[in-house]
């Protein structure tokens, strides 16, 4: 089963330059735990943006670039999407953490999704897909606690109408 976690602005922006456009310390602690003990797929941008192996998640890389390789027991390299197939039809929950092409290359096999949804206007060169609310349902929300950041956020999470 794949699921989508994002953290995006009001007007789907996810990043700049391969990197963030906010932090939010909340949000950071909410991806580890949702995430902690289950496989995160993403793209090699995202992944080298990570800057590190995050501990105690099975990491799935889709790379276009056949020479990429990395030696860790905790990283697979896939160079095609048809590689994904297993982790879509798996029970056990697998996520999907960007970037832009995955998300919207993946959003179609997603049974959940989290989102953070900040609530601002940013300037972007990444951005989300739209949501199709006559797709998903809305399950849960909730404000995000406040922070230092000029903006404030909710958390929302979606399931797939079957």
């Amino acid at each position: 089963m794949l699921s989508l976690i994002v953290a995006k602005a009001r007007n789907n922006a996810i990043g700049k330059d391969n990197q963030l456009l906010w932090n939010i310390k909340d949000d950071l602690n909410r991806f580890k735990k949702l995430t902690t003990g289950h496989t995160i797929i993403m793209g090699l941008n995202t992944f080298k943006s990570l800057g590190r192996v995050l501990p105690n998640r099975f990491h799935v890389v889709l790379s276009g670039d056949k020479d990429f390789k990395i030696d860790n027991e905790n990283v697979k390299v896939i160079y095609t999407p048809n590689e994904l197939e297993q982790y879509i039809k798996d029970k056990n929950e697998n996520f999907i953490i960007g970037g832009g092409s995955i998300y919207k290359m993946m959003l179609p096999y997603c049974s959940k999704l989290y989102i953070t949804e900040v609530e601002k206007d940013f300037d972007a060169d990444t951005f989300f897909p739209e949501i199709d609310k006559n797709i998903w349902r809305i399950v849960k929300e909730e404000d995000g606690p406040k922070d230092n950041n000029d903006f404030t956020y909710k958390y929302i999470d979606y399931e797939r109408i079957k």
